[in-house]
């Protein structure tokens, strides 16, 4: 999806971090409650508690630099900065009038580099994307859009990179609703509140493409193109390549799905093309039967 040269993008909270050296243990919830995050967001975090090791944070000013649609269509830092831009504008409006819940911005967006610590304990670029609650931030770092394509198999694209944002900030939505507390229950399988949690999200996700080109910013100016057929293709080959089922049958040779906690590629496919469709009031997956998800 292309941004609009001359779109302001600047107000896009997003910030830098790096990490020169191990990764340190802790971060503020301790190891129960890392497990307890690990389940309820389907990302597994318990791995980080070990290690240990000095840090020494590092900062990075570059992406000051991303004012512009013109510099998001050009840098991926810019382009996650205009994501976040548009998506902020997006759910002030959306979340009150589709979904009846207040809405206040995250705390930050950060790009990290190898490591980072946060309040669900530190973490690695193998952890993946992800959305910690404790401190209303999301954390991505962006070689994990190229692990995307030649790992998972996503046919790639400025799109895919801004679902797997989009996905994120749902998950931030979902926190200010409530829906992230309640659903956690450390269940797992097929119809399991992870399950539903991260469908909606990608619902979510899909309700921000589909209104993406009528979002403005503070000069009236649309931050992004109508999309393209082919760049929702790319969006929808993103949510099919961290599917349940395809994952494990790449990993173990079988799927699993008692194991489940994201959904399968169909499903997440269909759940962002109902939110691309219907917009996020249609994205109730906790009111659906198993058999609807």
């Amino acid at each position: 999806m292309t941004f609009n040269p001359n779109a302001d993008i600047s107000g896009g909270k997003t910030s830098k971090r790096g990490r020169n050296t191990g990764i340190a243990v802790g971060g503020g919830l301790g190891v129960v409650a890392i497990v307890i995050i690990s389940q309820l967001l389907g990302v597994d975090l318990t791995g980080l508690l070990g290690g240990g090791g000095t840090e020494e944070p590092t900062t990075d000013s570059s992406i000051e630099q991303c004012l512009t649609g013109q510099d998001a269509n050009e840098r991926v830092d810019c382009r996650m900065r205009g994501a976040s831009a548009s998506l902020e504008a997006y759910w002030e409006q959306a979340a009150p009038a589709d979904l009846g819940i207040s809405y206040t911005a995250p705390q930050d967006f950060v790009l990290f580099t190898q490591s980072v610590n946060t309040g669900c304990g530190a973490a690695t670029s193998a952890t993946g994307p992800f959305y910690c609650p404790p401190d209303q931030a999301l954390y991505v770092d962006v070689t994990f859009f190229d692990e995307l394509e030649n790992r998972f198999g996503s046919s790639g694209g400025p799109l895919a990179q801004m679902y797997v944002v989009a996905h994120e900030w749902g998950h931030h939505v979902q926190n200010l609703s409530g829906t992230l507390e309640a659903a956690q229950d450390g269940q797992t399988g097929p119809t399991s509140n992870s399950v539903r949690t991260e469908l909606q999200a990608d619902c979510f996700a899909g309700a921000w493409v589909g209104d993406a080109a009528q979002t403005r910013d503070d000069q009236g100016v649309a931050f992004l193109q109508e999309p393209t057929a082919a760049e929702v293709a790319d969006a929808l080959s993103a949510a099919a390549a961290v599917g349940d089922d395809r994952i494990q049958q790449a990993a173990q040779g079988q799927v699993t799905p008692h194991t489940f906690t994201h959904g399968t590629s169909e499903q997440r496919q269909r759940w962002f093309t109902t939110g691309y469709e219907q917009g996020p009031a249609a994205c109730d997956t906790f009111a659906v039967a198993g058999s609807a998800l």
